[in-house]
C-alpha cells in the first residue's frame, strides 16, 4: 500500500470514515443521498483491470459490505453503484442510497441540483454507525 494518496478533490468533497483491509471508506458531502465512496489504497490504478486478482476479490467483498451496510442503516429503496472516473481519474468506487422521494429520482445523482452539506453532527452521527457497522 506504498505510495497511495487520496485525490485532493475526493479529500476536499468527502469526510473520512475507515480503512477496511484494502480501501479508504468516505462519506460524500452531500445530504441529500446517503454516499459512500470506496478508495482502494493502490497507487496508479484508475481501472478495475489496474489491480491484482487478490485485490478485485477483496474490493468486491467490501463493495458487498459496503451496499449491506448502507441498506441497512438507511433503508434505500435501491443501492446506486459506479466506478466512473471521468473527473477523478483516481480509482473510485461510489455506492450510493437512492429513494424515490429523492431530488433526482429517478435519474443519476450527477449534475442533479446543489449539493447539500452535512451539518457536523448529522456527518459524525453517520460516520460512527457506518464505521460501527464496519467493523
Amino acid at each position: 500500500m506504498t505510495n497511495f494518496s487520496l485525490d485532493a478533490r475526493l479529500a476536499a468533497d468527502t469526510h473520512s470514515v475507515t480503512d477496511l483491509a484494502l480501501s479508504r471508506v468516505l462519506l460524500m458531502n452531500d445530504a441529500r443521498f446517503p454516499w459512500v465512496i470506496l478508495v482502494p489504497r493502490r497507487a496508479n490504478c484508475s481501472e478495475w483491470l489496474d489491480f491484482s486478482n487478490d485485490d478485485q476479490r477483496e474490493l468486491l467483498q467490501e463493495q458487498l459490505g459496503v451496499m449491506s451496510v448502507l441498506q441497512e442503516l438507511t433503508g434505500a429503496h435501491k443501492l446506486n453503484v459506479a466506478n466512473l472516473g471521468n473527473m477523478v481519474r483516481q480509482f473510485h468506487l461510489h455506492i450510493v442510497a437512492r429513494f424515490e422521494t429523492d431530488a433526482a429520482w429517478p435519474g443519476p445523482v450527477w449534475g442533479q441540483g446543489v449539493r447539500e452539506e452535512y451539518s457536523d453532527n448529522e456527518a459524525q452521527a453517520l460516520i460512527a454507525a457506518l464505521k460501527q457497522a464496519l467493523s
